[in-house]
Protein backbone atom coordinates (compact mmCIF):
# COMPACT_ATOMS: atom_id res chain seq x y z
CA UNK A 1 0.00 0.00 0.00
CA UNK A 2 1.57 3.36 -1.00
CA UNK A 3 0.01 6.79 0.26
CA UNK A 4 -2.57 8.00 -1.51
CA UNK A 5 -2.00 10.61 -3.81
CA UNK A 6 -5.20 13.47 -4.12
CA UNK A 7 -5.39 15.82 -6.29
CA UNK A 8 -4.94 19.82 -5.29
CA UNK A 9 -8.88 20.38 -6.54
CA UNK A 10 -9.85 17.93 -4.15
CA UNK A 11 -7.95 18.58 -1.50
CA UNK A 12 -9.24 22.28 -2.17
CA UNK A 13 -12.58 21.47 -1.66
CA UNK A 14 -12.23 19.02 1.42
CA UNK A 15 -10.80 21.52 3.56
CA UNK A 16 -12.54 24.50 2.71
CA UNK A 17 -14.61 26.30 5.19
CA UNK A 18 -13.01 24.51 8.64
CA UNK A 19 -13.29 21.45 8.14
CA UNK A 20 -10.37 20.51 11.45
CA UNK A 21 -12.35 22.82 13.64
CA UNK A 22 -14.68 21.40 16.08
CA UNK A 23 -17.96 22.63 16.99
CA UNK A 24 -18.06 22.90 20.66
CA UNK A 25 -21.61 24.46 21.04
CA UNK A 26 -24.14 22.84 23.03
CA UNK A 27 -26.86 20.88 21.21
CA UNK A 28 -26.56 21.47 17.66
CA UNK A 29 -29.88 20.76 16.65
CA UNK A 30 -29.26 17.02 16.50
CA UNK A 31 -30.44 14.35 18.62
CA UNK A 32 -27.80 12.10 19.59
CA UNK A 33 -28.31 8.28 20.31
CA UNK A 34 -26.66 8.05 23.20
CA UNK A 35 -27.07 6.60 26.50
CA UNK A 36 -27.13 9.51 29.24
CA UNK A 37 -23.64 8.69 30.85
CA UNK A 38 -21.72 8.51 27.29
CA UNK A 39 -20.59 12.48 25.91
CA UNK A 40 -21.17 13.48 22.61
CA UNK A 41 -18.20 13.09 20.23
CA UNK A 42 -16.71 16.29 18.61
CA UNK A 43 -18.36 17.77 15.21
CA UNK A 44 -16.36 19.55 12.27
CA UNK A 45 -17.78 23.28 12.01
CA UNK A 46 -18.84 23.34 8.50
CA UNK A 47 -20.28 20.08 9.25
CA UNK A 48 -23.18 20.26 11.71
CA UNK A 49 -25.14 17.22 12.49
CA UNK A 50 -28.39 17.27 11.33
CA UNK A 51 -31.46 14.18 10.74
CA UNK A 52 -30.94 15.03 6.98
CA UNK A 53 -27.95 15.14 6.31
CA UNK A 54 -27.24 11.43 8.52
CA UNK A 55 -30.47 10.59 6.52
CA UNK A 56 -28.73 11.34 2.56
CA UNK A 57 -25.35 9.86 4.00
CA UNK A 58 -27.16 6.61 4.36
CA UNK A 59 -28.41 6.85 1.39
CA UNK A 60 -24.73 7.58 -0.18
CA UNK A 61 -23.23 4.84 1.43
CA UNK A 62 -25.16 2.36 -0.33
CA UNK A 63 -25.06 3.60 -3.05
CA UNK A 64 -22.83 1.80 -5.52
CA UNK A 65 -22.71 4.31 -7.76
CA UNK A 66 -20.28 6.64 -6.18
CA UNK A 67 -17.75 3.47 -8.00
CA UNK A 68 -16.41 3.73 -11.51
CA UNK A 69 -18.62 0.60 -12.47
CA UNK A 70 -21.63 0.48 -9.86
CA UNK A 71 -20.03 -2.23 -8.15
CA UNK A 72 -18.60 -0.79 -5.17
CA UNK A 73 -20.49 1.33 -2.39
CA UNK A 74 -18.87 2.10 1.19
CA UNK A 75 -21.04 -0.70 2.05
CA UNK A 76 -19.57 -3.25 0.55
CA UNK A 77 -16.68 -3.32 2.53
CA UNK A 78 -18.40 -2.11 5.71
CA UNK A 79 -21.33 -4.66 6.80
CA UNK A 80 -23.29 -3.45 9.72
CA UNK A 81 -24.66 -6.84 10.57
CA UNK A 82 -20.78 -7.45 11.25
CA UNK A 83 -20.63 -4.08 13.01
CA UNK A 84 -19.69 -2.42 9.93
CA UNK A 85 -16.49 -4.70 8.70
CA UNK A 86 -16.69 -7.15 5.81
CA UNK A 87 -15.73 -10.66 7.80
CA UNK A 88 -12.38 -10.70 4.96
CA UNK A 89 -8.42 -10.74 5.80
CA UNK A 90 -8.28 -7.77 3.53
CA UNK A 91 -11.01 -5.84 1.85
CA UNK A 92 -12.02 -6.30 -2.08
CA UNK A 93 -12.40 -3.31 -3.92
CA UNK A 94 -13.38 -2.47 -7.53
CA UNK A 95 -12.54 -5.02 -10.38
CA UNK A 96 -12.28 -7.41 -7.56
CA UNK A 97 -8.83 -5.66 -6.27
CA UNK A 98 -7.57 -6.92 -3.15
CA UNK A 99 -6.74 -4.92 -0.86
CA UNK A 100 -3.43 -4.64 1.75
CA UNK A 101 -5.63 -4.28 4.88
CA UNK A 102 -8.21 -5.56 7.07
CA UNK A 103 -11.35 -3.27 7.05
CA UNK A 104 -12.01 -1.32 10.61
CA UNK A 105 -15.39 -1.07 12.17
CA UNK A 106 -17.44 1.82 11.75
CA UNK A 107 -18.97 1.91 15.37
CA UNK A 108 -18.44 4.75 17.55
CA UNK A 109 -15.73 5.94 14.90
CA UNK A 110 -16.62 9.83 15.32
CA UNK A 111 -14.82 9.52 18.46
CA UNK A 112 -11.36 8.35 17.06
CA UNK A 113 -9.39 10.99 16.18
CA UNK A 114 -7.53 9.20 13.18
CA UNK A 115 -9.72 7.50 10.94
CA UNK A 116 -6.79 5.01 9.46
CA UNK A 117 -4.64 1.91 10.58
CA UNK A 118 -1.57 3.50 10.29
CA UNK A 119 -2.09 7.16 8.78
CA UNK A 120 -1.39 9.70 11.85
CA UNK A 121 -2.57 12.47 9.91
CA UNK A 122 -6.32 11.14 8.46
CA UNK A 123 -7.95 13.46 11.54
CA UNK A 124 -11.42 14.11 9.33
CA UNK A 125 -13.99 11.56 8.22
CA UNK A 126 -14.45 13.99 5.15
CA UNK A 127 -10.99 13.56 4.40
CA UNK A 128 -10.75 10.16 5.02
CA UNK A 129 -13.87 9.64 2.65
CA UNK A 130 -11.72 10.61 -0.70
CA UNK A 131 -9.23 7.40 0.46
CA UNK A 132 -11.68 4.46 -0.41
CA UNK A 133 -13.08 6.79 -3.38
CA UNK A 134 -10.22 7.91 -5.54
CA UNK A 135 -7.39 5.46 -3.88
CA UNK A 136 -5.08 3.94 -6.68
CA UNK A 137 -3.06 1.65 -4.47
CA UNK A 138 -5.30 -0.63 -4.44
CA UNK A 139 -7.97 0.29 -5.84
CA UNK A 140 -10.77 0.63 -4.27
CA UNK A 141 -13.99 2.52 -5.44
CA UNK A 142 -12.46 3.65 -8.56
CA UNK A 143 -13.94 7.16 -9.11
CA UNK A 144 -11.07 8.87 -9.94
CA UNK A 145 -12.00 10.40 -13.35
CA UNK A 146 -15.34 9.38 -13.00
CA UNK A 147 -16.98 12.01 -10.96
CA UNK A 148 -19.19 14.16 -13.39
CA UNK A 149 -20.83 11.07 -14.62
CA UNK A 150 -21.20 9.87 -10.69
CA UNK A 151 -22.33 13.67 -9.79
CA UNK A 152 -24.55 13.42 -12.76
CA UNK A 153 -25.80 10.40 -11.92
CA UNK A 154 -26.95 11.33 -8.59
CA UNK A 155 -28.82 14.95 -9.32
CA UNK A 156 -31.13 12.48 -11.56
CA UNK A 157 -32.12 10.50 -9.20
CA UNK A 158 -35.77 11.37 -7.37
CA UNK A 159 -34.25 11.17 -3.93
CA UNK A 160 -31.14 13.20 -4.27
CA UNK A 161 -33.10 15.72 -5.71
CA UNK A 162 -34.78 16.76 -2.55
CA UNK A 163 -32.16 14.94 0.03
CA UNK A 164 -29.08 17.65 -1.17
CA UNK A 165 -31.25 20.70 -0.98
CA UNK A 166 -32.73 19.66 2.45
CA UNK A 167 -29.49 18.42 3.72
CA UNK A 168 -27.48 21.37 2.15
CA UNK A 169 -30.00 24.58 1.17
CA UNK A 170 -26.69 26.54 0.25
CA UNK A 171 -25.24 23.55 -2.07
CA UNK A 172 -28.32 22.00 -3.14
CA UNK A 173 -26.38 20.29 -5.94
CA UNK A 174 -24.21 16.97 -5.33
CA UNK A 175 -20.55 17.59 -5.42
CA UNK A 176 -17.81 16.37 -3.65
CA UNK A 177 -17.78 18.77 -0.98
CA UNK A 178 -21.74 17.72 0.13
CA UNK A 179 -20.75 14.11 -0.61
CA UNK A 180 -18.41 13.69 2.10
CA UNK A 181 -19.99 15.84 4.67
CA UNK A 182 -22.74 14.11 4.34
CA UNK A 183 -21.02 10.36 4.14
CA UNK A 184 -19.19 11.55 7.33
CA UNK A 185 -22.32 12.71 8.98
CA UNK A 186 -23.89 8.96 8.87
CA UNK A 187 -20.94 7.52 10.51
CA UNK A 188 -20.68 9.83 12.79
CA UNK A 189 -24.21 8.70 14.13
CA UNK A 190 -23.26 5.10 14.34
CA UNK A 191 -22.96 5.32 18.29
CA UNK A 192 -22.99 1.57 20.09
CA UNK A 193 -23.61 1.78 23.77
CA UNK A 194 -26.12 -0.78 25.05
CA UNK A 195 -24.19 -4.11 24.91
CA UNK A 196 -24.63 -6.83 27.78
CA UNK A 197 -21.28 -5.07 29.30
CA UNK A 198 -22.82 -1.33 29.24
CA UNK A 199 -25.76 -3.11 31.17
CA UNK A 200 -24.01 -4.38 33.78
CA UNK A 201 -21.40 -1.16 33.87
CA UNK A 202 -22.81 1.52 33.52
CA UNK A 203 -26.87 0.15 34.02
CA UNK A 204 -26.48 -1.33 37.27
CA UNK A 205 -28.01 -4.70 35.72
CA UNK A 206 -26.26 -7.26 37.62
CA UNK A 207 -27.83 -9.94 35.37
CA UNK A 208 -26.83 -8.56 31.99
CA UNK A 209 -23.26 -10.50 32.11
CA UNK A 210 -22.97 -14.51 33.17
CA UNK A 211 -20.19 -15.57 35.42
CA UNK A 212 -17.52 -16.35 32.75
CA UNK A 213 -18.06 -12.95 31.17
CA UNK A 214 -17.13 -11.32 35.05
CA UNK A 215 -14.71 -13.55 35.52
CA UNK A 216 -12.94 -12.70 32.44
CA UNK A 217 -13.31 -8.76 32.98
CA UNK A 218 -11.54 -9.04 36.15
CA UNK A 219 -8.55 -11.09 33.80
CA UNK A 220 -9.19 -8.49 31.03
CA UNK A 221 -7.97 -5.71 33.70
CA UNK A 222 -5.42 -7.97 35.57
CA UNK A 223 -1.46 -6.86 34.75
CA UNK A 224 -1.12 -10.59 34.14
CA UNK A 225 -2.41 -10.02 30.79
CA UNK A 226 -1.93 -6.35 30.14
CA UNK A 227 -4.93 -5.81 27.43
CA UNK A 228 -6.33 -2.90 28.83
CA UNK A 229 -3.17 -0.58 28.87
CA UNK A 230 -3.70 -0.67 24.95
CA UNK A 231 -7.47 -1.24 25.03
CA UNK A 232 -8.92 0.76 27.41
CA UNK A 233 -11.60 3.64 28.53
CA UNK A 234 -15.33 3.52 27.37
CA UNK A 235 -14.88 2.72 23.64
CA UNK A 236 -11.80 -0.26 24.67
CA UNK A 237 -9.22 1.74 22.76
CA UNK A 238 -6.13 4.27 23.50
CA UNK A 239 -7.57 6.48 20.66
CA UNK A 240 -10.32 8.81 21.74
CA UNK A 241 -11.61 12.36 22.02
CA UNK A 242 -14.84 13.77 22.75
CA UNK A 243 -16.83 17.07 22.45
CA UNK A 244 -15.09 20.02 24.04
CA UNK A 245 -12.19 17.73 24.92
CA UNK A 246 -8.66 19.98 25.44
CA UNK A 247 -6.80 17.10 23.70
CA UNK A 248 -7.34 13.81 21.98
CA UNK A 249 -5.47 10.21 22.83
CA UNK A 250 -3.94 8.42 20.19
CA UNK A 251 -2.26 5.36 20.31
CA UNK A 252 -0.19 2.92 18.06
CA UNK A 253 1.44 0.24 18.50
CA UNK A 254 3.77 -2.69 17.05
CA UNK A 255 2.06 -5.83 18.24
CA UNK A 256 4.91 -8.66 17.11
CA UNK A 257 3.25 -10.18 14.01
CA UNK A 258 6.38 -9.51 11.62
CA UNK A 259 9.64 -10.04 11.91
CA UNK A 260 9.97 -7.78 8.84
CA UNK A 261 6.34 -6.01 8.43
CA UNK A 262 5.61 -6.52 4.04
CA UNK A 263 5.65 -3.13 1.91
CA UNK A 264 2.32 -3.56 1.72
CA UNK A 265 1.62 -3.12 5.14
CA UNK A 266 4.86 -1.50 6.82
CA UNK A 267 3.19 0.49 9.15
CA UNK A 268 3.29 4.44 10.09
CA UNK A 269 6.51 4.08 9.01
CA UNK A 270 4.74 4.42 5.71
CA UNK A 271 3.58 8.09 6.40
CA UNK A 272 6.60 9.31 8.77
CA UNK A 273 9.41 7.49 7.26
CA UNK A 274 10.47 7.23 11.12
CA UNK A 275 12.24 3.46 11.61
CA UNK A 276 10.59 3.71 14.72
CA UNK A 277 7.20 3.60 13.29
CA UNK A 278 7.70 0.25 11.60
CA UNK A 279 4.76 -1.90 12.33
CA UNK A 280 2.95 0.72 14.50
CA UNK A 281 -1.02 0.41 13.75
CA UNK A 282 -3.52 1.85 15.67
CA UNK A 283 -4.94 0.54 18.32
CA UNK A 284 -8.65 -0.79 17.26
CA UNK A 285 -12.06 -0.42 19.43
CA UNK A 286 -13.03 -3.66 20.89
CA UNK A 287 -16.55 -2.81 21.45
CA UNK A 288 -17.93 -5.73 18.96
CA UNK A 289 -14.52 -7.34 18.79
CA UNK A 290 -16.84 -10.83 18.42
CA UNK A 291 -18.45 -9.67 15.31
CA UNK A 292 -15.72 -8.27 13.62
CA UNK A 293 -12.92 -11.11 12.79
CA UNK A 294 -10.82 -12.25 11.64
CA UNK A 295 -8.16 -9.94 13.57
CA UNK A 296 -5.21 -7.79 13.27
CA UNK A 297 -4.61 -4.54 10.66
CA UNK A 298 -3.99 -7.48 7.89
CA UNK A 299 -6.55 -10.18 9.25
CA UNK A 300 -4.01 -12.69 9.73
CA UNK A 301 -5.44 -14.39 12.77
CA UNK A 302 -9.09 -15.88 12.28
CA UNK A 303 -10.46 -15.48 15.97
CA UNK A 304 -10.40 -14.61 19.22
CA UNK A 305 -8.77 -17.71 21.02
CA UNK A 306 -6.20 -17.39 17.96
CA UNK A 307 -5.69 -13.66 19.18
CA UNK A 308 -5.47 -14.44 22.91
CA UNK A 309 -2.55 -17.23 21.62
CA UNK A 310 -0.97 -14.97 20.13
CA UNK A 311 -0.45 -12.20 23.04
CA UNK A 312 0.29 -15.69 25.14
CA UNK A 313 2.97 -16.03 22.93
CA UNK A 314 4.35 -12.71 22.99
CA UNK A 315 3.77 -12.36 19.81
CA UNK A 316 4.58 -13.81 16.65
CA UNK A 317 7.59 -13.16 15.70
CA UNK A 318 10.47 -10.35 16.98
CA UNK A 319 10.59 -7.18 16.00
CA UNK A 320 12.59 -3.88 17.39
CA UNK A 321 9.76 -2.03 17.79
CA UNK A 322 7.13 -4.63 19.98
CA UNK A 323 5.38 -2.89 22.26
CA UNK A 324 6.99 -3.73 25.82
CA UNK A 325 3.51 -4.72 26.73
CA UNK A 326 3.57 -7.90 24.90
CA UNK A 327 5.48 -10.24 26.95
CA UNK A 328 3.75 -13.38 27.26
CA UNK A 329 1.43 -15.17 29.64
CA UNK A 330 0.74 -18.36 30.94
CA UNK A 331 -3.27 -18.78 31.18
CA UNK A 332 -5.75 -21.98 31.50
CA UNK A 333 -8.24 -23.33 29.63
CA UNK A 334 -10.34 -21.94 31.34
CA UNK A 335 -9.31 -18.50 31.95
CA UNK A 336 -9.02 -17.91 28.49
CA UNK A 337 -12.39 -19.37 27.62
CA UNK A 338 -13.48 -16.13 30.61
CA UNK A 339 -11.62 -13.14 28.62
CA UNK A 340 -13.29 -14.46 25.58
CA UNK A 341 -16.90 -14.18 27.01
CA UNK A 342 -16.32 -10.80 28.11
CA UNK A 343 -15.11 -10.00 24.78
CA UNK A 344 -18.43 -11.45 23.48
CA UNK A 345 -20.45 -8.91 26.25
CA UNK A 346 -19.14 -6.27 24.20
CA UNK A 347 -21.03 -7.10 21.08
CA UNK A 348 -24.19 -4.91 21.00
CA UNK A 349 -27.09 -6.58 19.36
CA UNK A 350 -29.32 -3.70 19.16
CA UNK A 351 -26.51 -2.22 17.12
CA UNK A 352 -25.59 -4.68 14.71
CA UNK A 353 -29.55 -4.98 13.92
CA UNK A 354 -30.29 -1.37 13.73
CA UNK A 355 -32.62 -0.34 11.02
CA UNK A 356 -31.93 3.31 11.08
CA UNK A 357 -28.69 1.72 9.80
CA UNK A 358 -29.66 -0.49 7.15
CA UNK A 359 -29.87 -0.34 3.34
CA UNK A 360 -32.63 2.07 2.28
CA UNK A 361 -32.33 1.30 -1.30
CA UNK A 362 -35.59 -0.66 -2.89
CA UNK A 363 -33.22 -4.57 -4.35
CA UNK A 364 -34.05 -3.59 -7.87
CA UNK A 365 -32.63 0.39 -7.42
CA UNK A 366 -29.53 1.58 -9.51
CA UNK A 367 -27.89 2.06 -6.43
CA UNK A 368 -27.30 -1.64 -5.62
CA UNK A 369 -28.82 -3.52 -8.26
CA UNK A 370 -24.77 -4.35 -9.81
CA UNK A 371 -23.33 -3.79 -5.68
CA UNK A 372 -21.34 -6.35 -4.42
CA UNK A 373 -21.33 -7.24 -0.50
CA UNK A 374 -19.33 -8.89 2.02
Amino acid sequence: MRPVTLGVAVLAVLVSGAAFAFDTSEGGGYDWPLPDWMPRPPVPQDNPMSAAKVDLGRHLFYDARLSGDGSVACASCHDPARAFTDGRETSVGIHGTTGNLNAPSLANVAYLPVNAWANPHMTSLEFQALVPLFGEAPDEMGATGQEDRIFADLASDPYYGTAFAEAFPDRPAPDLFTVTRALAAFQRSLMSFDSPYDRFKYGGDLTALSGSAQRGEQLFFDHRFECYHCHQGVLFTDNFQREGSPWVETGFHNTGLYADYPQSAPGRIEITGAPSDAGLFRTPSLRNVAVTGPYMHDGSIPDLRGVLAHYAKGGREGHANQDGMIVGFTASDQEITDIIAFLESLTDESFVTNSDHADPWPEDHPARITRAMP
